[in-house]
């Protein structure tokens, strides 16, 4: 066993798994998810077993580490991108049934803690206007090398004209879920998250936010796809993900549907 396949556990940042009434002696199938999915996936999983008595698991992480941890063999029977390329490479890769499907486009916002100088409400310029001041002491994103939301991130600040400005501020995380948990702390005047998570129930009293204009990033096409390994269940999952229940979670947690 290679060292990356060892580690791909420790990658993840969470592990979900749902009960079902009647547990099947075989093993659950493992959904590979982008973090941006941290809020909104454990709704959908619920809806999937008490609607079919199946279970399924849950890992998360960002999308760049989760394909390396698929190429390596870690054993997922599907996955969920926040970028279609990723799942696009594994398709030319040859470990996957097809090349997959559209089932969200994401937005990315400004989000600001309580006590903050950072007003969402006024944009990146305002994000602007307290660089020029001196004012922006950490700002947290997701890190662009294996992130999709840490690129739209850094596409959004390049095309404001404040990247070189704020690069040096800047705290990213491993994936968006972390950059979320970073921009809530005292140490950051904000951050840009995803707007799913900026919009879970959990984070209504921890902050304030506002979307970025799509204009400014390339579109967060977010693309699932079944690996060749999956079962009968990952397929029930994989169609569950398709229908009007699942649709409806992800547009509540504030995604666009292809």
């Amino acid at each position: 066993m290679t060292r990356r396949l060892a580690a791909w556990l420790l990658a993840a940042i969470a592990f979900v798994a749902v009960p079902a009434g009647n547990a099947a002696a075989q093993r659950p199938p493992t959904i590979a998810a982008a973090a941006d999915l941290n809020a909104a996936l454990p709704d959908i999983v619920d809806a999937f077993t008490k609607e079919t008595g199946d279970r399924v698991e849950v890992v998360f992480g960002s999308s760049g580490v989760l394909t390396r941890q698929i190429r390596d063999g870690a054993p997922f029977d599907m996955f969920l991108s926040a970028d279609e390329n990723f799942v696009f490479q594994l398709a030319d890769a040859g470990v996957t049934r097809d090349r997959g499907m559209l089932y969200a486009i994401g937005h990315i916002v400004l989000f600001a803690p309580p006590g903050s100088p950072l007003v969402p409400s006024e944009g990146l310029e305002g994000l602007g206007r307290l660089l020029k001041a001196g004012r922006v002491t950490r700002f947290a994103i997701a890190n662009p090398e294996v992130a999709p939301y840490g690129r739209a991130a850094e596409a959004a600040l390049r095309a404001s004209g404040l990247w070189d400005a704020i690069e040096p501020r800047l705290v990213r995380g491993d994936n968006v879920s972390q950059a979320a948990q970073f921009a809530t702390t005292g140490n950051a005047v904000g951050g840009i998250i995803a707007g799913s998570l900026a919009s879970a129930p959990n984070m209504r009293d921890r902050g304030t936010y506002a979307v970025i204009p799509d204009t400014l990033h390339p579109p967060l096409r977010q693309r699932m796809v079944l690996l060749t390994r999956a079962g009968p269940v990952a397929e029930r999952f994989y169609t569950f993900m398709q229908g009007a229940t699942a649709r409806g979670i992800l547009e509540r947690f504030g995604f666009g549907m292809p």
